[in-house]
């Protein structure tokens, strides 16, 4: 069975999990003709569509295109702590934990953590503290999950862009793309990590679980100048110490853009770290 093939059956395997393919094409928001197409190999599934299959359905990209989340890919793998494992049999039972997490990760993002309750996340989900409680029993738990979540969008998305793309410096101009904080769910994402790093910062208890998330991000790059060199694209000397300058400026650059520094915006971003590729990584400073 070829790759595309095993994709398609895969996500067969987990329409049949879940109910009808007709209420599975509206859940990840693409025709139902267009799956249609897709399942039977007329067209191509997008990385977007990737994306939301693998969202809606509780597991990777990576699951779906290579039948195991820890298959060797493009970008790094999540540490075990800031995932969790693709079971497609689980799939149907998942869905409220899903929508509840969804729910309290798009109210964080939007109000804040400390301004989001939790009977704010059930009144949004049409149900009980009590069911929020049965899944989340704390509030920390909840941003703790929503950290997951961060890390396992960056890593699906990732996937899915990155997964045929052979040229490091082409790659690592998509990662780029990938982690601007555009308006919609780039822009959420970074409002989440912000929420994060605030209570990482006054909470020590938090800290192991976002350093293995953030070392996800951190091995990518690290991965991606490293490949670069072997293809002989990439000059520098140092791939660590690039790495920790290119995701110290994403990061310093992203904040900038968040609270509205003046001058600050996605395309001024762009424009500096591909300043930076271009003249430390590509020419080799």
């Amino acid at each position: 069975m070829t790759e595309p093939d095993q994709l398609r059956h895969r996500v067969r395997q987990l329409i049949r999990s879940m109910g009808p393919q007709r209420e599975f094409a509206a859940a990840i928001g693409l025709d139902q003709t267009k799956l249609s197409k897709a399942l039977n190999g007329t067209r191509r599934f997008s990385p977007h569509e990737l994306v939301r299959v693998a969202e809606y359905s509780g597991v990777t990209v990576n699951w779906l295109l290579n039948g195991s989340d820890d298959a060797k890919t493009v970008t790094a793998v999540p540490a075990p702590t800031t995932s969790r494992p693709s079971d497609p049999d689980e799939a149907a039972h998942s869905e409220p934990r899903r929508r509840i997490l969804e729910t309290a990760w798009r109210l964080i993002a939007e109000r804040g953590y400390h301004r989001v309750r939790i009977a704010d996340i059930a009144k949004a989900c049409g149900t009980s503290t009590a069911a929020i409680h049965y899944h989340f029993p704390t509030k920390t738990e909840v941003l703790d999950e929503a950290l997951r979540r961060n890390v396992k969008l960056a890593f699906d998305r990732q996937v899915a862009e990155l997964h045929a793309v052979a040229g490091a410096h082409d790659r690592l101009l998509k990662l780029v793309e990938l982690q601007l904080p555009t308006d919609g769910l780039l822009r959420a994402e970074w409002s989440v990590w912000l929420q994060v790093w605030n209570e990482v910062a006054l909470d020590p208890r938090l800290r192991s679980l976002y350093t293995d998330s953030y070392d996800r991000w951190y091995r990518t790059i690290l991965m991606t100048i490293r490949t670069g060199q072997e293809q002989g694209v990439f000059r520098l000397a140092d791939p660590e110490a690039a790495t920790a300058q290119l995701t110290a400026l994403i990061d310093g650059l992203g904040i900038q853009v968040l609270t509205g520094r003046p001058g600050s915006t996605v395309g001024a971003m762009r424009a500096h770290l591909h300043d930076f590729i271009d003249r430390s990584i590509v020419q080799g400073a």
